[in-house]
C-alpha cells in the first residue's frame, strides 16, 4: 500500500469517528466568519479608464500611474468630494492605479456604497487627467501655450525681412553683394530649421490630452471577501485545523504499537496475541458528569488512530488461540499455583480477553483477574501466586505507563511471566446454533476487583 492510500484512510477515519466534533467545529467556524464580516462593512469597488493617446513607454505608464495615486491627487478628490470621515491619506487605501495594454490606465475605488465608489473612482481620474496636463503643461498656462506660436510668427517675419534685404542688396554682381546674399539665406534656412526641432522637442506635440474612458460603472455586488466568503473560510479554516490537530496529535503519540516495544517496556516476553469479538465486549460508563456526557455528545470515546478491526475466523479458531496462551503459561510456571492477570484500567478489549482467557484455563493454572489503575498502579502483594501475567491491548498505553505497571509488579514482589496482547476483531456469523461458542461464558461474567480483591 502506498504512503498515499495511507493518508486517504486516515483522512477518512478522521472524519467518519470524529464527524460530530468536526461538524461542531466547522458551525463555530462558521459563527466565527460571519461575525467577523460584522465588524468589517461590505465594500463596493468600481473602475475607470484614462486613455493616454500617442507613442507611451511602459516606464511613462508606470510613472503617470503612480501620479493618479499621489497625494496631490487624492487630497484634490477629497476637497471636491467633500466626504468629511474621508481625508486624502485615507483614500491612498481605497485608491490604486493599474496600467492595461493600450495605453490604458485603470483607476479603482473602493467604498462602503455603490453610489460612493463610483464617485470616487470617477473624481480621481478627473483629477488625474487635470493634474496630468498641468504638470505637461497643456493649457495649464495660457501665455506659456502661446509662446511657441509667438515664436514661429516672429520667425515668420524675420524670414520675410531677410527676403527684403537680400532683394535691396546691390544688385550688381560684385563679390560683396553675392556674399550678403548668400549669408542672408543662410541664417533664414537656419531659423527654419530650429523652428521645426523645437516643434519636434514639444512633449504636447506627439502627445495629446488623455481622456477619461467614460464614467465608470455602478457595482453590483461586494468587493472580496464577502460574508458569504468569510462565512465558507471561517468554516474550512475550522475544519483544516481540526484534522491537522488529529494527525499532528497522532504523529506525536508515544503510545507503544509493536509487539517488541510492549514486551520490552514490561520486561517480559510476549506470550500470544488473542482476538476478542468486539459485540463481546462490555462498555462501561464513564460517568454522568458533564465532561463525559459531554465526550458522549461528540463522538471523543472511542479512539480514531486505532485500526477498524480486521475480520476473524470462527469460534473455534479463536478458542485455540486462548489454549496456546495457556499452554505456554503451563511451561512457564514451576508449579500450578495461582496467578494474577492484570489488566490495564479503561482496556475494555484486554478486560474482555482476560475473561476469556480465564474461562479457557479452566483452573489450570488457576487465574485471577486484577484491572489497576494506569495513573497510580496499585498491584496486590503476593500471597501465593506464582506471578503476573499482564493482558493488554497495542495502541493505547506509552512506554512510561506500561513500565509503572512493571514496577507496581515488582513492589508486590509478582513477576511479570508474560504479556498477551488482545485485539478486536468483527466476528463472523455463527453457522449452527449448537456451537461450543454459545457455552462460552461471557467476559462480563468473570468478577474483577479493581482494588486488587479476588474474583
Amino acid at each position: 500500500m502506498s504512503d498515499d492510500t495511507i493518508r486517504l484512510v486516515t483522512m477518512g477515519r478522521i472524519i467518519r469517528r470524529r464527524r460530530r466534533l468536526l461538524t461542531l467545529l466547522v458551525v463555530v467556524g462558521a459563527l466565527v466568519g460571519y461575525g467577523t464580516s460584522l465588524l468589517f462593512p461590505p465594500q463596493y469597488t468600481t473602475s475607470a479608464s484614462v486613455l493616454l493617446p500617442g507613442a507611451w513607454q511602459e516606464r511613462e505608464l508606470l510613472t503617470q500611474a503612480e501620479i493618479a495615486t499621489s497625494s496631490v491627487v487624492l487630497d484634490r478628490a477629497a476637497a471636491t468630494l467633500g466626504w468629511t470621515e474621508v481625508s486624502g491619506n485615507e483614500l491612498r487605501d481605497r485608491v490604486s492605479a493599474t496600467t492595461a495594454d493600450g495605453n490604458i490606465i485603470t483607476i479603482s475605488g473602493t467604498s462602503d456604497t455603490p453610489e460612493r465608489a463610483q464617485r470616487l473612482s470617477d473624481e480621481v481620474a478627473r483629477q488625474f487627467v487635470t493634474f496630468a496636463a498641468r504638470i505637461a503643461g497643456a493649457g495649464a498656462d495660457p501665455e506659456a501655450a502661446a509662446r511657441p506660436e509667438a515664436l514661429r510668427q516672429m520667425v515668420m517675419q524675420t524670414s520675410r525681412r531677410i527676403t527684403e534685404l537680400a532683394d535691396a542688396a546691390d544688385p550688381g554682381k560684385s563679390v560683396e553683394s553675392v556674399q550678403t546674399r548668400t549669408e542672408l539665406a543662410k541664417l533664414r534656412t537656419a531659423l527654419q530649421e530650429a523652428v521645426k526641432k523645437l516643434e519636434q522637442a514639444d512633449p504636447a506635440a506627439d502627445k495629446a490630452t488623455m481622456v477619461v474612458m467614460g464614467p465608470s460603472a455602478r457595482p453590483t455586488g461586494e468587493a472580496p471577501p464577502t460574508r458569504v466568503q468569510l462565512v465558507g473560510g471561517g468554516a474550512l479554516l475550522f475544519f483544516l485545523l481540526a484534522v491537522i490537530g488529529h494527525l499532528a496529535t497522532a504523529r506525536m503519540s508515544r503510545r507503544l504499537r509493536t509487539e517488541a516495544e510492549i514486551a520490552a517496556a514490561l520486561g517480559s516476553t510476549l506470550l500470544g496475541t488473542v482476538d476478542v469479538p468486539g459485540d463481546r465486549l462490555v462498555h462501561r460508563s464513564e460517568g454522568r458528569g458533564p465532561r463525559a456526557v459531554i465526550r458522549r455528545l461528540l463522538g471523543l470515546e472511542a479512539r480514531w488512530d486505532v485500526p477498524a478491526p480486521r475480520a476473524s475466523g470462527d469460534e473455534a479458531g479463536r478458542r485455540v488461540r486462548y489454549r496456546r496462551v495457556c499452554a505456554r503459561l503451563r511451561e512457564r510456571l514451576p508449579l500450578p499455583r495461582p496467578l494474577l492477570v492484570i489488566v490495564p484500567e479503561g482496556d475494555e478489549t484486554a478486560l474482555g480477553a482476560a475473561g476469556q482467557l480465564v474461562v479457557e484455563a479452566e483452573g489450570e493454572p488457576p487465574l485471577r483477574v486484577v484491572e489497576v489503575s494506569v495513573s497510580r498502579p496499585l498491584v496486590p502483594e503476593r500471597d501465593d501466586e506464582s506471578g503476573a501475567v499482564v493482558v493488554l491491548s497495542a495502541g493505547h498505553w506509552t512506554a512510561a505507563e506500561l513500565a509503572d505497571i512493571a514496577g507496581a509488579c515488582a513492589d508486590a514482589r509478582q513477576e511479570v511471566v508474560g504479556v498477551v496482547l488482545a485485539g478486536m476483531v468483527r466476528a463472523r456469523p455463527e453457522k449452527s446454533a449448537g456451537d461450543p461458542a454459545q457455552d462460552t461464558t461471557p467476559a462480563s461474567a468473570v468478577g474483577v476487583d479493581a482494588s486488587g480483591g479476588s474474583a
